[in-house]
């Protein structure tokens, strides 16, 4: 991978803008993090996702997403970025029991490696039945009539550019090799195209930025969210993600982005470093999600905490009644205590949905909903 990374560098003539650096180091074909064959989810790998930590996730899910596919005819379900599969193996049987299952479950998995353990896992938890009715797809569906989206930590590995606050405005930040070969932070000269695309993403936000402060958009998300959602004719969209508002997540006192790596169940904030063997991410922009969507034709319906979202779903409700020395009982409240508490995953991570054609409201948001503060 590092090899691949100094032949695009010094066939782009020495300089890589962030987004390219980070695209190939996670998907470039048989090399990139997303590409090759680590292990990359669960205990033995990296980081840890809700539908990992535990199945009471997807059941949760299933409580929140069964009223709106139930108000659809014929819908299908569409999982972008399914992992190891495992939001699938314990949302379709959840959805079963309630239901509410959809026509068809669609995976889109951009990585051959990750959509065969897809297959296995899946192969191995569901009976026949549900099996059948799962497919991968190498693009989103077109021309349907209905259907649900559901993205969990989806929008944090989208490839974004990265920008330094200068007194003549923001500069490109990317990537270079310093002169002892190593990959290195470069800033491009001065494009007024570039700040003028900062300016466009941040809005008033990059005001209060003071001169050296270094942050992080997409430029991909409003053109990829279009493609994603432009197949349904009607429906709703559900995304799970760390992120914030904007005007939350470009604070003064935020000065250095917030790109974070995982590598071995270690977080850090180097992306140079490890290229195709670690992860990299950067919190989400949900008002930036929320202007896609509206640009796109959907609405906003909801956004919350992680925490409010299923809490208000009745998640406790789901734990398994504990016994004397029953340790799977105590598994299972220690994953839940994970998913919800403010220190955790509750409040770090945002839940948004969005709606288009469809009356039946989405539930999730009669606890605690933020949408003033987009």
């Amino acid at each position: 991978m590092r090899a691949h990374l100094v032949a695009a560098l010094q066939a782009a003539g020495g300089w890589l803008s962030f987004a390219r650096y980070m695209e190939l180091a996670l998907y470039a074909p048989g090399l990139g993090y997303y590409s090759a064959g680590s292990t990359k989810l669960g205990p033995a790998g990296d980081f840890i996702t809700a539908p990992e930590l535990t199945p009471l996730f997807g059941q949760a899910l299933a409580r929140q997403l069964a009223p709106l596919l139930q108000a659809l005819a014929r819908p299908v379900l569409l999982e972008p970025g399914a992992g190891t599969g495992a939001l699938a193996a314990s949302l379709l049987p959840a959805l079963a029991e309630l239901d509410a299952l959809p026509t068809r479950y669609l995976v889109l998995e951009p990585s051959a490696e990750l959509a065969a353990r897809q297959r296995a896992r899946l192969a191995e938890r569901l009976p026949a039945p549900l099996l059948a009715r799962v497919a991968w797809v190498q693009s989103p569906p077109e021309g349907e009539a209905a259907g649900i989206l559901v993205a969990n930590e989806v929008l944090d590995a989208l490839p974004v550019e990265r920008f330094r606050v200068s007194a003549e405005g923001p500069l490109q930040l990317g990537v270079a090799l310093d002169e002892a070969g190593g990959f290195c932070w470069r800033t491009a000269p001065f494009d007024p195209a570039f700040a003028a695309s900062v300016r466009a993403q941040l809005g008033e936000a990059l005001d209060g930025l003071p001169a050296g402060a270094e942050g992080e958009f997409c430029p991909l998300l409003a053109p990829w969210l279009a493609t994603l959602l432009g197949g349904f004719e009607r429906g709703a969209a559900l995304f799970i993600d760390y992120g914030l508002p904007r005007a939350e997540l470009y604070l003064p006192e935020r000065t250095g982005g917030t790109l974070r790596c995982h590598y071995r169940q270690r977080a850090h904030d180097d992306p140079l470093v490890l290229p195709g063997l670690q992860d990299i991410t950067a919190w989400v922009d949900f008002t930036a999600v929320a202007e896609a969507a509206v640009a796109a034709g959907w609405e906003v319906a909801g956004f919350t905490t992680q925490a409010h979202y299923l809490l208000d779903g009745g998640l406790e409700g789901l734990l398994p009644e504990a016994g004397a020395g029953d340790a799977s009982a105590l598994q299972a409240l220690q994953a839940v205590k994970t998913l919800v508490l403010p220190g955790e995953m509750g409040e770090r991570f945002r839940v948004m949905a969005l709606v288009r054609g469809l009356e039946t409201t989405p539930p999730g948001f009669g606890l605690r909903d933020l949408r003033d503060r987009l």
